[in-house]
């Protein structure tokens, strides 16, 4: 017998050699059904790989994220397997599941294919899948493997093959066809119901662009037609959301290619949106106890040297800036926290001093790769609302948990109301990765795990995501249209301030090192900025709008009226604008509604002799007439809902 440990803590004894499948039956019937994959001690199993061992079982539905990567892996064999039905003489290379979907990278040799071949390749691969075949995983030995693809002339595989040890190579075989593979499939093909290849793109061979330009084929799959119906139409409204889209239609900012890809520049409105926003989180830091402080856009190449970010960051960097002393170099600021250290060293410190919370909307500077950015969200310069405090140990609790009621106070009044804090841990087969002792890893790690258990956060701990000086909280934030992003990170960090040597005075008149918190509620302004814009659709929060009312004359003659109600706008710090052209009112309406003005102030005779305004709310329509006076006091009210007080 052996003991097999559920997710739930519970044990429950079974033969030896039973198989994942088996322990689902045991359940329920109706979870076994619902079973696609499984993982054994930590490792991607197969439902029906025999267990031989004591353990530690975890069984997925379509519901997790493991279940999901097991029925897109899946999906992309029954791709593969249909090209070749359809192409004889392809060659495979790899097929991994990603985050929505799948793809698979193929040499097509002499064949061609194009978007209007897709419907053709969906229906063989749901004819495959009808077909309920059983995916299987079969040992290899190094040899074996390597004549089958010589044989095949598939040098793709041979390379994957030769850089493999013996004793780790399995295929994967299902129907009539067969792939080399670790493992991790569904049951059967049978469970794929629905498919939809979504594009055709070109791909180097492992990334390289020395190397052939493959063919990559991306698909989705889904185990109800029902589902993949809802997810067409959600990628259709995140069309309509697009942050490219619609930052150009609302004339927030634009990208020029002679100023160089990456570099947003900020229109009016944006940068009034930029204001806003700054201002907003600037008066709150104030009140919690922040000081700004302003750090340049370079810095001398030793001083990332110091810090780290030279050994990680230097190779994928912009190039050091080099001056006319000799051997003197600069570069570009990736990061703002060894600024703030050296800030924190310009003068001695007591423990009566701290803690220092320095905060900047520091601009800094990474060199992505061209394929790699993407609107705002993925740029080459951006503005990170930063913040470093340096604490004694004892302050350490205390300050992390104040900096979460700040972040959430930001997701609060921004209406992002769905997350997930994420614990970011490193990565314990991979300490190379990391800075700094496993003392003080120890020690902040368990920080981050006792503030977030405390503040009654719903989290989950992902290991290996931890930044390189330090563990992290990262807030995974779900959009309208349920997609998650990380938005805000709290760090814990014992390493940089010895890597500074940054001390106080204790009260035992020795020296110390301080602890430092990196936070930075938004992350950057510009990522910040394109996940709002496609969570509200361009429709801010009343309170951050550039421009709150349109004020829309019948005529030119009421032109003097509507300058009356403007400075009443205005007295009551309400952003409006004044649209006097001389175009029907129909065409004013139709056009402040596709700018998304949260509201329309009508202007005509009866308006002028009532000394009143018509009001119109954008997408709701006529909400009738009032002084101008009282429609103040209803946008104020309306902001002051939104946009709460931060009490510390």
């Amino acid at each position: 017998m052996i003991a097999i440990t559920l997710p739930d803590g519970s044990v429950k004894q079974f033969e030896s050699e039973t198989t994942p499948m088996g322990v689902a039956h045991s359940i329920s019937e109706g979870f076994a059904r619902n079973v696609i994959s499984a993982s054994f001690n930590g490792k991607t199993i197969e439902t029906s790989t025999p267990l031989s061992t004591d353990g530690e079982l975890v069984l997925y539905t379509w519901r997790d994220k493991k279940g999901k990567e097991a029925f897109w892996h899946s999906s992309a064999h029954i791709l593969a397997q249909a090209l070749e039905d359809l192409y004889p003489n392809i060659k495979l290379t790899i097929g991994p599941a990603i985050e929505n979907g799948f793809y698979y990278d193929i040499d097509l040799v002499d064949n061609t294919i194009s978007e209007k071949d897709l419907t053709t390749i969906e229906n063989k691969m749901l004819e495959i899948a009808r077909g309920k075949h059983t995916f299987s995983i079969r040992e290899s030995s190094k040899t074996d493997a390597l004549g089958y693809y010589k044989k095949l002339g598939n040098q793709y595989k041979v390379e994957l093959i030769e850089n493999l040890e013996e004793g780790t190579i399995t295929f994967c075989d299902h129907d009539n066809f067969t792939d080399l593979c670790r493992g991790g499939h569904i049951p059967h093909t049978g469970m794929v119901k629905a498919i939809k290849l979504m594009s055709i793109a070109g791909a180097y061979w492992r990334g390289d662009e020395n190397n052939k330009q493959l063919t990559r084929i991306y698909g989705v799959s889904f185990p109800k037609q029902k589902e993949l119906k809802e997810y067409l139409a959600l990628l259709e409204e995140a069309k309509k959301r697009d942050h490219r889209k619609l930052g150009k239609e609302l004339e927030l900012f634009t990208f020029s290619k002679k100023v160089g890809q990456g570099l947003p520049l900020w229109l009016p409105k944006g940068a009034a949106l930029r204001e806003r926003l700054e201002n907003f989180l600037k008066k709150a830091q104030t009140k919690a106890g922040y000081e700004m402080v302003v750090s340049p856009h370079i810095g001398h190449k030793e001083l990332y040297v110091t810090s780290g970010h030279y050994e990680k960051y230097g190779a994928d960097s912009f190039q050091p800036i080099k001056t006319p002393n000799e051997g003197e170099e600069f570069l570009l600021k990736p990061m703002n926290c060894p600024h703030h250290c050296e800030i924190y060293n310009s003068k001695p410190w007591s423990y009566k001093d701290l803690p220092k919370r320095f905060a900047e909307f520091g601009t800094v500077y990474r060199y992505e790769q061209s394929g790699e950015l993407h609107g705002l969200t993925r740029v080459r310069g951006f503005t990170q609302d930063d913040a470093h405090i340096f604490c004694t140990p004892d302050q350490l609790d205390q300050e992390f948990k104040n900096v979460i009621d700040l972040v959430l106070y930001v997701f609060g009044s921004l209406g992002f109301e769905n997350f997930t804090a994420q614990v970011s841990l490193r990565d314990p087969d991979n300490p190379e990765k990391y800075i700094g002792s496993n003392e003080n890893w120890d020690k902040a790690e368990k920080a981050i795990l006792n503030a977030t258990i405390e503040k009654g956060l719903d989290y989950v701990i992902e290991k290996g995501e931890a930044a390189f000086y330090g563990p992290k909280l990262d807030f995974m934030v779900k959009d309208a249209l349920g997609r998650s992003w990380q938005l805000g990170t709290i760090q814990v960090d014992y390493n940089l301030p010895e890597r500074f040597e940054l001390e106080y005075k204790g009260s035992d008149n020795e020296h110390h090192r301080p602890v430092m918190i990196h936070r930075a509620p938004f992350g950057s302004m510009e990522r910040f900025i394109a996940i709002l814009l496609e969570h509200t659709g361009g429709n801010f929060p009343l309170w951050l709008m550039p421009e709150q009312v349109s004020i829309l004359t019948l005529s030119e003659k009421y032109e003097k009226y509507a300058e009356k109600v403007l400075n009443v706008l205005e007295n009551n710090e309400i952003r409006a604008l004044v649209d006097n052209r001389s175009e029907t009112i129909g065409k004013k309406i139709r056009e402040a509604e596709m700018n998304k003005i949260p509201y329309m102030l009508i202007l005509g005779d009866q308006e002028e002799v009532e000394n009143s305004v018509s009001v119109r709310k954008h997408s709701e329509g006529d909400l009738g007439s009032m002084t101008a006076e009282a429609f103040s006091s209803l946008l104020n009210d309306e902001i002051n809902i939104n946009k709460k007080e931060f009490i510390v």
